[in-house]
């Protein structure tokens, strides 16, 4: 059910999982610090338990608090948030939500381009999310499809999503590339032009 954005807060703040546009692909979203919000995210998308969420915020610095940032992760940052680029870290010391599969060390954050969803995320502060789409199928790109599939849902209407998943780079050890995604070329670029070796 489509809704204005500050119903969808309220939503949030009272801990129900929720869906929102992102720059890439629609969401299901819920507050990080509600250990049954995110565990209805996971029976809603039936997403597997070895999998744990990435946590989406509306600056790098509302994400301090949740992942640790080293020089490498600073430049990739600045150079492609927002946007579609999710990096793997170690966790801020203090931070221990449980977003699945037991992780605690390390940590999937992200900076969204998208207007709608970081006033969203400014207001609501740093927010569990994952595709809005049941485990193994296509993720939503619209609103439409988004609430076809979680009627039971508050959907927020952030128009089309460019439809491509953010590149996953894990910058715990060695920098990898997890999943290429949308900027797969351009941070291998910036990566290999910081590598020594």
């Amino acid at each position: 059910m489509p809704v204005e954005l500050t119903e969808l807060v309220a939503a949030l703040d009272r801990g129900d999982v929720v869906v929102i546009p992102t720059d890439t692909v629609y969401g299901l979203a819920a507050r990080f610090d509600s250990t049954e919000a995110v565990r209805r995210i996971f029976e809603i998308k039936q997403r597997p338990p070895d999998k744990p969420l990435p946590v989406l915020a509306s600056t790098m610095s509302d994400l301090s608090a949740v992942a640790m940032f080293g020089p490498l992760a600073s430049e990739l940052a600045a150079s492609f948030w927002p946007g579609p680029l999710t990096l793997v870290l170690p966790r801020a010391e203090g931070f221990d939500a449980d977003l699945g599969a037991g992780e605690r060390d390390t940590v999937g954050v992200r900076v969204p381009e998208h207007r709608l969803t970081r006033r969203l995320l400014g207001e609501c502060g740093p927010l569990a999310v994952t595709s809005a789409n049941r485990s193994g199928q296509p993720p939503a790109t619209d609103a439409h499809s988004a609430a076809a599939e979680f009627p039971e849902l508050l959907t927020l209407d952030g128009g089309p999503g460019a439809g491509q998943p953010s590149t996953v780079v894990s910058l715990v050890g060695r920098p990898t590339v997890l999943r290429p995604g949308a900027l797969e070329e351009a941070v291998v670029r910036v990566i290999r032009a910081g590598d020594p070796s």
